[in-house]
């Protein structure tokens, strides 16, 4: 049953990377690269008829996490304390930001909740890359000092970033060279996969010229993801080892790969959906080849005392996890239904649709 919970688990997140991901890329988009006010209303609308929905996939990870790995859940919301605040008030700022921008017609009114929207979607992507990075490079679970563990061994603490800004530290920081460097890859991959959002439903006047930027985008995507994987075998030399030892893992790759490949082919493809589709096998590699790394660990410990946790020390008893099963799968049915049918609403370009407010 813990690996049934996990596989579910990891679905729901994936879902929701790939969803609210192109939200966050829209936001940087809409950022760094709308000029024109008619641009930006319906950028921002691609985004803000969606990001709701796309959000219920977060709290629905979050209370799957609570029902089928508990320990991990404490373990993770009470060690990342802060960082998960800051997230809160992204995800706050990013909404309102949508939310408000059309209340009143004035520009510098538009423009503040623009900038929210925009900066809070980057760093949201950035946050959420750096929070990957804890997870693949491991805490010092335990929060053990000369060898003595602080406190029990499935909790920890950690500062935002330490004096060291070092992954090789004994007590690294949520923020360090390595988790940074996963950051940006999650924004430029997410930057990517919002531009193609953005040509998906829009007839945007920038279309044309966000495809050049999706190719350049994937130049530096490829080169930073090869020096990641660099960079994580001095992390942590056994990074690829369940590559190895379980080889049906290596598909996990090929995903992203096959993401990464296709997005060069950017200016040449017909339909506007190969270029999303694209983008979500990049996410969707991304996100699952980073769990297969890890698996059956979920949060790697960093020193020798207290053990990592896996799938099996963390979770729910039996019971609790087979008595969930039900209603897991109501629950599931019920979310993709409500997907299906907003997406079906919602299908087709959105430049004409009413936002509502």
């Amino acid at each position: 049953m813990e690996v049934f919970w996990y596989i579910i688990i990891a679905i729901v997140l994936a879902m929701f990377f790939i969803l609210d991901g192109y939200d966050f890329g829209t936001g940087i988009i809409h950022l760094f690269f709308a000029k024109k006010e008619e641009d930006k209303e319906v950028i921002a609308k691609s985004a803000g008829l969606f990001w709701d929905s796309n959000e219920v996939w977060l709290v629905a990870a979050g209370g799957m996490l609570f029902m089928a790995f508990p320990t991990f859940y404490a373990s993770v919301f009470s060690g990342f304390y802060l960082p998960l605040i800051i997230v809160l008030w992204l995800i706050i700022f990013r909404a309102i930001g949508l939310e408000f921008r059309g209340q009143f017609n004035y520009q510098m009114w538009k423009d503040i909740w623009d900038k929210s929207f925009g900066v809070a979607s980057l760093l949201l992507a950035l946050f959420f890359g750096i929070a990957l990075g804890n997870i693949v490079r491991g805490v010092n679970l335990g929060g053990v000092e000369n060898g003595v563990s602080t406190y029990e061994g499935h909790y920890f603490f950690l500062p935002l970033w330490d004096s060291t800004f070092s992954p090789l530290s004994k007590t690294p920081g949520i923020i360090d060279w390595f988790t940074i460097i996963i950051g940006i890859i999650s924004v430029v991959t997410l930057a990517i996969h919002g531009a193609n959002w953005i040509i998906l439903k829009t007839n945007s006047s920038i279309n044309n010229k966000l495809k050049k930027i999706i190719f350049k985008l994937n130049i530096a995507l490829v080169i930073l993801t090869i020096f990641s994987v660099i960079v994580w075998l001095k992390v942590n030399p056994n990074a690829l080892d369940n590559f190895i030892t379980r080889p049906y893992l290596i598909l996990f790759p090929i995903i992203y790969l096959t993401g990464l490949v296709g997005l060069f082919f950017i200016k040449k493809l017909k339909k506007e959906s190969y270029g999303f589709t694209f983008s979500t096998l990049l996410v969707l590699g991304g996100i699952t080849s980073s769990l297969a790394s890890l698996f059956p660990v979920i949060l790697p410990s960093i020193n020798n005392v207290n053990e990592s946790l896996t799938i099996y020390n963390t979770s729910a008893s039996e019971y609790g996890l087979s008595v969930a099963l039900n209603w897991g799968i109501i629950g599931f049915i019920l979310l993709f239904v409500y997907m299906i049918i907003q997406k079906r609403l919602m299908g087709g370009k959105i430049d004409k649709m009413d936002y509502g407010h």
